[in-house]
C-alpha cells in the first residue's frame, strides 16, 4: 500500500500534547474528522498507524493543531516534531472537473501547444492566488521557471498521456 503526505508536524502546541501540523493537502478534513491516519518519522521507512482525536484550524498561522491517542504532554508531542502524518493512497477525495491532484502533476512533461517543443517538467506546485506551475527546463542549466495554472496558460493536462500543454503570453518561458 502506498502513501499520500498530508501534513508535517512542526511543533508542539501547549502541554497537554497537542501538535502543530503544516498541512500539505486541500482537504481540511483529514486534520479535523477523528480515525486512522499514519506517522512516519524521519529516518523510518514505515509509517505506524496512530489515531487523530481532533483538530483545529488556526486561523491566521495556516496551520493545524491536532491530539493523538496516547500523546498527554509537551515531552511526548515534541518528540514526534519533524513526522509526516499520512494518509493511505487508496483514500483520495473525488475532484471536480479541472481538479488535480498535486502528486498527480509532479514529472508531467510541459509542451508549448503551437510548437509541440518540449519545455520541461514540473517540479513543483506552488499554492498561490491561483497555484504555479514550477517547471524545471531541458536546458543545460536546468533553470525553472514558475507558470500560472489558469486554464488560459494550461488549456491541457493530459494525465494518461502525462503531459502539459501551455500556451503562454510573450516572455513568460523567457524569464
Amino acid at each position: 500500500m502506498g502513501y499520500l503526505e498530508i501534513g508535517k508536524i512542526v511543533a508542539a502546541q501547549g502541554l497537554k500534547g497537542e501538535l502543530r501540523v503544516y498541512p500539505n493537502t486541500d482537504f481540511p478534513e483529514r486534520f479535523e474528522e477523528p480515525g486512522e491516519r499514519w506517522l512516519l518519522r524521519p529516518n523510518q521507512t514505515e509509517p505506524e498507524v496512530i489515531e487523530l482525536v481532533s483538530g483545529r484550524y488556526l486561523d491566521g498561522k495556516g496551520l493545524y493543531v491536532i491530539q493523538i491517542k496516547g500523546i498527554r504532554d509537551r515531552d511526548a508531542a515534541e518528540a514526534l516534531r519533524g513526522c509526516q502524518l499520512l494518509v493511505p493512497d487508496s483514500d483520495r477525495p473525488d475532484l471536480e472537473e479541472g481538479e488535480f491532484h498535486v502528486a498527480d502533476l509532479l514529472g508531467l512533461s510541459v509542451y508549448e501547444q503551437a510548437s509541440q517543443e518540449l519545455i520541461g517538467t514540473v517540479s513543483d506546485v506552488i499554492p498561490a492566488g491561483h497555484d504555479l506551475l514550477e517547471v524545471k527546463k531541458v536546458t543545460p542549466e536546468g533553470r525553472t521557471i514558475l507558470i500560472p495554472f489558469v486554464e488560459a496558460i494550461v488549456p491541457v493536462v493530459d494525465l494518461a498521456q502525462r503531459r502539459i500543454e501551455i500556451t503562454p503570453p510573450p516572455g513568460l518561458l523567457d524569464l
